[in-house]
């Protein structure tokens, strides 16, 4: 597999970010169209389409490849800090897989947020929310390839919500002071990655709604 999740940051880093406005305090990112593919061991099949309502989906369906599927832009987080994203799978790679090892590094499911390290390279960090198959919801480790860089952050788990859409709402601001304890103004991309190489696994979720606010006037997130 190699560094998986390294060569994706290097990919969300290394090249022009491009930025952009939010209108209305709110940053819809899910023009999947507007984003690119990054293959580490051949491809996951990354998917567009709509659903009744018109609301666009992202279908990754992977069999034992991994490939992440990325938008390079700069995000203003003192205007928009909360990303809400849903997401839905079929099951999650196999509950016996050592998560925080490179040999377990497969995840169902993941939305990570990049901030570059400018000329520093290697100082390039992300968060990586994971729908994991055995850690515990608000579990955090340090991805097996990528070190104290890449934090890793069970937000959902297990398959008692198998086949049903699950909201999420996150802080990034103060996420990213839990997880490096520093501040943070902006982002420089954002990724989700549905991969099964280590564990040769087939997996499938879908993506929708992922969009950056403003907070609450109580300074909450809104609820997707």
């Amino acid at each position: 597999m190699g560094a998986k999740l390294s060569c994706a940051v290097a990919s969300l880093s290394a090249a022009l970010v491009v930025s952009i406005s939010a209108a209305g305090n709110e940053l819809n990112v899910s023009d999947f169209s507007n984003w690119d593919e990054r293959s580490f061991n051949a491809n996951t099949q990354y998917t567009v389409t709509t659903d009744a309502r018109q609301i666009t989906i992202l279908s990754a369906e992977t069999e034992g490849n991994a490939s992440a599927f990325y938008r390079q832009s700069r995000i203003d987080l003192s205007v928009t800090p909360c990303l809400s994203w849903r997401w839905r799978i079929k099951a999650t790679a196999p509950a016996s897989l050592n998560e925080r090892a490179k040999s377990g590094d497969d995840f169902v499911a993941r939305v990570y947020v990049v901030k570059r390290g400018g000329l520093a390279f290697w100082r390039t960090k992300t968060i990586n929310y994971v729908w994991s198959a055995s850690q515990a919801v608000g579990q955090r480790w340090p991805n097996a390839y990528a070190g104290d860089n890449a934090t890793m952050w069970a937000v959902s788990s297990g398959n008692s919500n198998a086949g049903q859409w699950t909201s999420h709402s996150r802080d990034i601001q103060q996420d990213w002071n839990h997880a490096f304890s520093e501040d943070i103004d902006h982002l420089d991309g954002i990724a989700v990655m549905t991969d099964g190489d280590d564990s040769n696994s087939t997996l499938s979720a879908d993506y929708a709604d992922l969009r950056f606010t403003a907070r609450n006037s109580d300074g909450s997130c809104p609820r997707s």
